[in-house]
């Protein structure tokens, strides 16, 4: 696949983040499957854009517009058709004001996805989280806080 590029794939991110379907369509096949890391009700297969697209807006939802997603550095393989790329994600949980400071509260993780693409469209990705970031990410996707109260928000 010769036009799999770094740029490509950093449109592919935005696409989807943009919450445009039409738009990640471009970049993501409709049957995509996505694999998000953790132990938390969000984590696993995500089977198919819709459902991609529907855990990606809950993050968002749940992060109240401060989830920052840096791509830091990426591999291409043109000729087989992947891609793997370092990145930096930060949040805090909505609600919460920028004094939190519980892994509930705050997400701050490294970590890399790496995705299979054909004819131009990512068809399977798989995340992975280094270090502490795996129990964070749990932890903000949880739906326990700090206070021990269940909540969704």
């Amino acid at each position: 696949m010769s036009d799999l590029t770094a740029e490509r794939l950093a449109a592919a991110h935005q696409a989807l983040r943009s919450g445009d379907r039409e738009r990640a369509l471009e970049y993501w096949h409709p049957d995509v499957r996505f694999q998000s890391p953790g132990n938390h009700p969000y984590a696993g297969w995500h089977d198919g854009l819709d459902a991609f697209m529907g855990f990606i807006k809950t993050w968002q939802r749940l992060a109240g517009g401060t989830l920052r997603m840096e791509q830091v550095a990426c591999l291409v393989n043109p000729v087989d058709g992947y891609t793997i790329d370092v990145n930096r994600c930060t949040a805090v949980r909505r609600r919460t004001g920028s004094d939190g400071t519980s892994f509930y509260e705050h997400l701050q993780m490294e970590g890399v996805d790496l995705m299979r693409w054909e004819n131009g469209r990512v068809v399977e990705g798989r995340g992975g989280i280094f270090g502490d970031g795996t129990a964070n990410f749990s932890s903000f996707f949880g739906p326990i806080g700090p206070d021990g109260r269940r909540s969704d928000d």
